[in-house]
């Protein structure tokens, strides 16, 4: 019984001692525990994490001007991760939502309300081309086409594939080979050239994985149309 008290002031000793030892080390200085009281005497000393950069509707660094849709895409990673295609922040067509394959992953919107019509993906090694032109044959003027790779884009491919693609406004459809990473966003009825389009070769010289060019990530903002006509 004599003991009790001795004891219990060794371990309130040892206690404080640890205490002091790991508050030096977290704070990372000698007079840690000096700093301690600092921080409790003042608390708007009290270091605070760097705030995260806000990110608008599908992960874009800016908001988009009115009247615009905000999109982006991202295209496969070789045969192993599936394309992306974002909408004003909504997913179209992705690998969680299981409707993305090797190919051509397109997705049809409503150029003026940014509404889905359909979205489909054709299989451009094995697949059969009918398919993909049935698709984008009769589109109504306005129609936007998101367009995202995945393996090998243009093997099936034929010319009238790759002159409809010209026509919605592709600069690179015409040269597309085997197993080249491709994103486009085109319309049904535009004049000029999309803005919206990468294009990276299959070269063995500079693909990334092997056998397969980089994935590509390409994000924006387009215009809506006022009317449907």
């Amino acid at each position: 019984m004599r003991l009790a008290g001795p004891l219990r002031m060794v371990v309130i000793v040892l206690t404080a001692g640890l205490t002091w030892i790991l508050i030096s080390l977290l704070l990372g200085t000698q007079s840690g525990f000096s700093r301690l009281q600092q921080l409790l005497s003042n608390p708007e000393n009290t270091p605070t994490a760097e705030p995260r950069p806000r990110r608008y509707k599908c992960g874009l660094p800016q908001p988009c001007p009115e009247l615009h849709l905000a999109f982006r895409l991202v295209s496969g990673a070789a045969n192993v991760i599936g394309p992306k295609i974002c909408l004003e922040d909504k997913m179209l067509m992705s690998s969680v939502k299981n409707n993305v394959g090797r190919g051509l992953n397109i997705a049809l919107v409503n150029g003026v309300n940014g509404e889905l019509i359909d979205a489909k993906f054709f299989d451009m090694w094995a697949g059969d081309v009918t398919e993909l032109l049935k698709f984008i044959r009769t589109l109504h003027e306005g129609t936007l086409v998101f367009v995202a790779s995945y393996d090998d884009p243009a093997t099936k491919m034929n010319e009238e594939t790759r002159r409809i693609f010209s026509e919605l406004g592709s600069s690179v459809a015409k040269d597309l080979s085997f197993r080249d990473s491709w994103l486009f966003v085109g319309a049904k009825g535009v004049q000029d050239k999309s803005p919206f389009e990468q294009h990276t070769k299959n070269s063995k010289s500079t693909n990334k994985y092997e056998g397969w060019p980089e994935a590509l990530e390409m994000e924006g903002c387009i215009p809506q149309r006022t009317t449907d006509g």
